[in-house]
């Protein structure tokens, strides 16, 4: 049975949320030390959370943090907050979606399974650990690495999903809109600006293992891989 866990510290609304979830078959645990919800991370393994942004103690985009330290298992924040630079903040810390309170409990159920295929289902790699090698260069997703040669640099989610669909489509150009579409479900309700600023990391995690201008950007398109380690550059 898939495992959820709540993180939301208004009980009425954890309450709810589990009780619904559960008539889809979905073991539902609700977390209540909002100190210590690692700990329960580690005890639940969850394969998915439902993770609210304003908590006690640290707020949601804190623990989102930490779970990506140890898993890339989904991740959906709700909350009341509405602003575009919220939605922003759950990307950039890791989210893979968000849901905006008061919420319809079917775009929760949808959201859910979405992600959940993405993750497990039709949609995720059907044997074993996947790897993308192009010549000395191979992107773990699972495990967030990028290795090089002797070098390996730790990858942020949204990182190894834009690294990830260059290989997949070197030697061709990866459009804008098909990478903020791998980094965010809704890409309409994301700023261009965030695709720049994770583009500008992912170039910084190719220099920590010794690539240099790994990434061209194709005026009007989008950007491209470059292999400069195949020319000697490296």
């Amino acid at each position: 049975m898939e495992k959820i866990m709540i993180v939301e510290d208004d009980i009425k609304i954890a309450e709810y949320l589990c009780s619904y979830i559960e008539k889809y078959g979905y073991e539902v645990t609700i977390a209540t030390d909002f100190e210590n919800i690692m700990e329960a991370f580690r005890k639940v393994e969850p394969n998915l959370i439902l993770l609210d942004i304003n908590l006690p103690n640290y707020d949601g985009y804190y623990w989102c943090r930490q779970v990506r330290k140890e898993s890339i298992c989904p991740v959906i924040f709700i909350s009341a907050r509405t602003g575009e630079m919220d939605q922003v903040m759950a990307i950039e810390n890791g989210g893979d979606d968000y849901i905006t309170k008061p919420f319809h409990p079917d775009i929760v159920m949808a959201k859910i399974r979405s992600q959940m295929r993405r993750a497990y289902g039709e949609y995720a790699a059907k044997y074993g650990e996947r790897m993308l090698i192009q010549e000395d260069l191979i992107l773990y997703p699972e495990r967030l690495e990028l290795h090089f040669r002797n070098k390996v640099a730790q990858l942020t989610k949204n990182e190894a999903d834009i690294i990830e669909s260059l290989l997949e489509r070197y030697p061709r150009v990866a459009g804008r809109q098909d990478l903020l579409a791998k980094i965010w479900d809704d890409e309409a309700y994301v700023d261009e600006n965030t695709l720049n600023v994770n583009m500008t990391r992912v170039r910084k995690k190719f220099q920590e293992i010794g690539i240099e201008e790994a990434v061209e950007t194709v005026r009007g398109a989008g950007y491209r891989l470059r292999v400069t380690w195949k020319e000697g550059e490296v």
